[in-house]
């Protein structure tokens, strides 16, 4: 049973009024980021890509409830690698979609500039660190720029498949660049390397300083 404001509910009714995952919306058009990045990718990758984390989660989230409620404790273990995967897979692209910009590029400005310096030297060689973490990645995954909060200092790291960042080293996520084929297959092919080269372009500054001074806090 769960008590919430005085009122006591089982399991099976918490799970059916658990508030359901949503894709969100983009606050630019799928063709804003082009020439970077096509407006065909950006369609697939945002309608049919993370909508189907979305619906998957949900389903597994579902499931999951349906068996704390029976206390199965193996139904629980098996559903944790989708839980991992499709809520990853949410929580990273809900960040993706605002790191980028069609009005982004140039370079970072403020506290995150001077945080930057600070930890990487300059900013040409956190987009080197960065670029390099990322191209690297074996198979799918994500690269990112995170904040720790026990040195306070920036951090590059590299995460496959879609493990979250915070949920996986522990860092705040601030910036991160999907390297998963169907985030840039379309238009730069195989060549991984030309489409990290290309999204430092469209980078939304302001929306990494947004969230480097909420992991401050």
């Amino acid at each position: 049973m769960l008590t919430t404001a005085g009122l006591s509910l089982p399991m099976s009714q918490v799970a059916a009024s658990k508030q359901k995952h949503t894709l969100p919306d983009l606050t630019y058009d799928y063709g804003a980021l082009e020439p970077n990045i096509n407006a065909e990718i950006m369609q697939l990758h945002h309608s049919k890509h993370h909508a189907t984390y979305v619906n998957n989660l949900n389903v597994t989230e579902e499931k999951y409830q349906e068996a704390l409620a029976k206390g199965d404790v193996t139904a629980q273990i098996a559903l944790q690698p989708a839980l991992k995967f499709n809520g990853g897979g949410h929580i990273n692209h809900t960040i993706f979609w605002t790191n980028l910009s069609p009005n982004g590029g140039d370079e970072p400005q403020g506290e995150l500039m001077e945080a930057i310096q600070r930890d990487f030297g300059s900013f040409q060689k956190l987009k080197e660190k960065m670029s390099a973490a990322t191209v690297a990645v074996q198979g799918s995954g994500w690269g990112w720029l995170g904040y720790d909060k026990e040195s306070g200092r920036l951090c590059v790291a590299a995460c496959a498949n879609q493990d979250p960042l915070h949920g996986t080293t522990g860092l705040i996520p601030l910036l991160g660049i999907d390297v998963w084929e169907h985030a840039y297959y379309l238009q730069y092919k195989n060549v991984r390397p030309d489409y990290v080269k290309a999204i430092w372009n469209v980078i939304n500054w302001e929306n990494v300083s947004e969230r480097l001074q909420s992991a401050k806090k």
